[in-house]
Formats: C-alpha cells, structure tokens, sequence
C-alpha cells in the first residue's frame, strides 16, 4: 500500500486462516469457552440437562463468532499519502488515510492502526464504524521528529472484530511509505561583488558561442528537445541521436565539503558539532544554489552528489532542483565515515579548477591541517566553517584526539589562503556567513586596493 497505489486486504484469504481466527478469540471469548466447559462438567456430575443447555450456549457462541468473522469476506483498499513526503528536522508531516470498501457486503466495526518508528511519535489508531458497500473512510495523523534520517511508514493493520466482541483478527497490508527528514537549513544573507553581473560574479565563464556549422558543439539527445535540433552529421558520426546545444551560460561553480570523520567531533544528538555542520552544509548547497551556481556537495571520504552531469555537478535549472533533492537526501542519512581523512575528498578536488569551496570541517590533526590546506591550490575561493570539539563537548581535550591546538590550526588554514570563521557552540550561521564575507572583502582590499568580494562569485 504506497502512497497514492491502492493496496487490498481480504479475510480468510490466507492458509490456515481458522486457526489463526481461534488464536483471535479475546479475553471475553475465552471466558464464554470456559464457562460453557465447566458448566458441561457440573451439567454431567450433577445430572443437570438444562445446565447442559446452557453450558453448549456459553461455548458455541464464541466458536460461531469465529467462524462467522472468518468466512467473511471483507475486501478493503488503503491509500496513504504524505504531505509532504521530505521534511525538516523538527517540523511536521500529515499522513493520510483512505479507506474504501470494495466489496458488495458492509464491514463491521474496524479498527485501524499504522506502525510508525518511535521517533517519530506515539502508534496511530483509529476506530472506523461500519463501512457501506462501496464507502470509504479518509482519517489522517501527524508525525515530527527531531532526528535527521529515512523512516519506514507501515504496513497499515486492520483489526476485525464481532458484534458480541468475542474476536478480533488483524489483518495487514504489505506495502509502506518512507518519510525522509532531511537536516535543518536556514536563510542566508546575499553577499554581491561590486560591479558583478546580476546573479553570478566576475567568476562567472565564458558562454558557448554558436557563430557558425564549425562552432557548434553537439551532445546527446534528451528526453523532451526539440527534433528540430537533432545535428544529422554528428548523428551518422558518433551512431546515436545527437542535438545542437544551444548558447548558453555556463554557472560559476560551488563546492560544499562536509567533513564526516568520527574523529572530528565529539558527543551525538541534535544539538552536537556533527549535527551542526550537516545542517550547515544543507544551508548552504541551497542558498548556492538559489543563487544560480552549479553546486555538488562533496564528503571526505571522496563522494560527490549528485555525480552526474558536468563533472559531478548540478546542471539545468530543472536538474538543480532534483540535484537539490537528491543531496538534501544525502545529507538526511549521512554518518560518519571510517577516519580515512580528507586525502580522497582532496584527490576529487585536484582535478581542475573548482571554482568556490564552503567546507565544515571538525578537529583536525597536523596532517589532516595540511591536507586541507592544500585543497585551497585548486579552488578560486576557500571558506571553512572549523568546529571545535573542546569547545562543543563542553570542555573535552583536543589533544585525545590528535588535534593540534586551535590557534595555530586556524592559522595554518588562513596562511594557505582559506577564509577561516571558528564556530562557537549553538552560532548562528547566517551571522558566520555575513562574517565570512567581511573577512574576505578585508582580505581582497589588503590585497589588491579596494577591490571586494569573492573570486568566483561568493553570493
């Protein structure tokens, strides 16, 4: 039963259904059993026939319930549906609830339960009152959680029950939903070059020009173009569909490094070091975006998201927007790595220019410094948001994991050209980003007299 395809339960459908039906019998149903038995054996001491009676009408009653509930051939379709199906940590989702009877018979009492982690709150049930032929029932229950992740919804159960309430048989849909909680993400602030282009930046690249037949650049067909487009002499030569690409610009590109190494940082929880940084990461990979960049979001263990298109990064507006998607989904389940360090994330970055890169790092060690100092060589920008988890654990030593003290790391970061903001424990990002941004127009007007901003188009 997923969300928007119908799913159907049907009673005594299933192989040894009966048994599982006398299994079903309530706290009600086997007292009547019991005390049909005992007054049959007071009945044959006692000599007793109208004891008998009444012993055989205590007994039969519940067994008649039961076979009644079990040849009753109730077929019923659910429909769930969640709105929405991607949330933010710490914000609601509704789960609806379609019931319909599509039998010819009425059902009786039901009542319906969906299984839920409890993270996400207390188990829904609901009491459904006799359902017409061909009626429904729509009921819906809200869900929240504060913890980032992937959460299975379902199956939906059903409970039958008699009118004398002697049994109750549960009955289950097979399929369930999945409502992804992705980490929190906040506005922030627009930082604008002097004199730049509406929405990019002096980072900004050259565009395709399509002067001529010999400057046209083909690629591969896509579902949707224009046929008209289709290049016929790139087509016979390459064997597959090939189309004319428009003239188009090319967006400034935006690197998000999320450092994930267990080592980095102390404590668990919402409000922990690790936690902040994922959130910081999602906050920024959607303002970046929002801004027009073409933006991947990249972990220490070397994984880019999304990793198709232009060299891993997000493409068209339309592909940005589940470009988007797919790495805030990343980001929902994203743990921590195996300590490997950040020498695979630096091997992804070395490969070309990459233009701006925004990275949250934790504790690092001398190594791990100089590691991360010399991905500065490859991109146009540096920003590092640096976690310290002394400072978040509430007073842990750096040094029991291998940190070299604060001061001398951040200057290590700053010398190899990184714009570094130090992150206090619960600081709010957009303050540190307005900061980040003033520390790089400082650092551009020592530079080159007067001029500000971020290479590469920091916005």
């Amino acid at each position: 039963m997923a969300a928007g395809e119908p799913g159907a339960v049907q009673d005594g459908s299933s192989k040894g259904g009966l048994r599982a039906a006398l299994g079903g019998l309530t706290t009600r149903g086997r007292s009547f059993l019991a005390a049909g038995a005992a007054a049959a054996v007071c009945a044959y001491v006692l000599g007793q026939a109208d004891l008998l009676r009444v012993g055989l009408l205590l007994a039969v009653l519940p067994l008649v319930c039961v076979i009644v509930l079990y040849r009753t051939r109730y077929r019923v379709t659910g429909t769930r549906r969640l709105s929405p199906s991607r949330v933010p940590a710490g914000s609601e989702a509704r789960v609806h609830l379609r019931m319909d009877n599509v039998s010819r018979l009425p059902t009786g009492l039901l009542m319906l339960q969906d299984r839920v982690p409890y993270v996400l709150g207390p188990r829904p049930r609901f009491v459904l009152d006799r359902v017409e032929a061909g009626g429904r029932r729509e009921v819906s229950y809200r869900v929240r959680s504060d913890l980032r992740g992937r959460y299975p919804l379902g199956p939906l159960q059903l409970r039958l029950s008699d009118p004398f309430g002697m049994c109750e048989l549960t009955r289950s849909f097979s399929a369930y939903d999945t409502l992804v909680v992705i980490p929190r993400t906040v506005p922030l602030p627009t930082l604008r070059l002097a004199g730049e282009a509406s929405g990019y930046g002096d980072g900004r690249q050259r565009s395709l020009a399509l002067a001529g037949e010999d400057d046209i650049i083909p690629r591969g067909y896509r579902h949707g173009d224009d046929l008209r487009r289709v290049h016929w002499r790139s087509t016979a030569r390459y064997g597959e569909l090939m189309v004319r690409r428009e003239e188009q610009p090319q967006r400034a590109r935006c690197t998000v490094l999320l450092d994930t190494r267990q080592v980095g940082y102390a404590g668990a929880g919402p409000d922990s070091a690790f936690e902040w940084a994922v959130s910081g990461a999602a906050s920024a990979l959607v303002h970046m975006l929002e801004r027009g960049f073409a933006v991947r979001l990249l972990t220490d263990d070397g994984n880019a998201v999304p990793g198709d298109g232009s060299d891993g990064f997000a493409g068209s507006t339309q592909e940005s927007a589940d470009s988007a998607g797919l790495m805030l989904d990343t980001l929902a389940v994203v743990g921590h790595s195996d300590g490997g360090g950040l020498s695979r994330a630096h091997d992804v970055l070395r490969g070309s220019n990459e233009g701006l890169l925004i990275a949250f790092f934790g504790d690092l060690d001398e190594e791990q410094t100089s590691v991360a100092a010399r991905m500065r060589q490859r991109t146009g920008a540096a920003v590092a948001f640096v976690l310290d988890s002394a400072r978040w654990s509430g007073g842990v030593d750096p040094s029991a994991v291998g940190a070299v003290p604060a001061e001398k790391r951040l200057r290590q970061l700053r010398e190899a050209g990184w714009v570094v903001v130090p992150v206090e424990p619960g600081a709010d990002l957009p303050a540190l980003w307005q900061l980040a941004g003033q520390m790089r127009a400082d650092t551009q007007s020592a530079g080159n007299g007067g001029s500000t901003g971020f290479p590469g188009g920091w916005s």
